[in-house]
């Protein structure tokens, strides 16, 4: 949280919703509980790492130490996996469906 608020600027409620979206949406995208809004979640929150902090480094990674900061290519894969299952959904074996067929 500090991290988020101090280095970063980032007002305290909007870190807050950082901090929770990476994590309990990741248990919940795992699980496949309520898909499709997690992966909304964080398709949001890559978007807004990416323009703050990522594109200034450019596509790549820091893979050989040589860059001042990371690129945006991690954050693209996680984009597109995400809008995937926001559109998609969990799947076969994704709690979501066991949770609908159950009602």
């Amino acid at each position: 949280m500090d991290f988020f608020t101090g280095v970063l600027g980032i007002p305290a409620f909007f870190a807050l919703l950082a901090i929770i979206t990476e994590f309990f949406g990741s248990l919940a995208l795992i699980t496949g509980t309520l898909t499709r809004f997690w992966a909304l979640g964080m398709t949001i929150l890559m978007i807004v790492a990416a323009w703050m902090n990522h594109l200034q480094h450019g596509f790549f990674m820091n893979w050989m130490g040589q860059q001042s900061g990371e690129g945006f290519e991690y954050l693209l894969l996680v984009i597109g996996i995400s809008l995937a299952l926001f559109l998609l959904g969990g799947g076969k074996w994704s709690a979501d469906r066991f949770l609908s067929s159950k009602a």
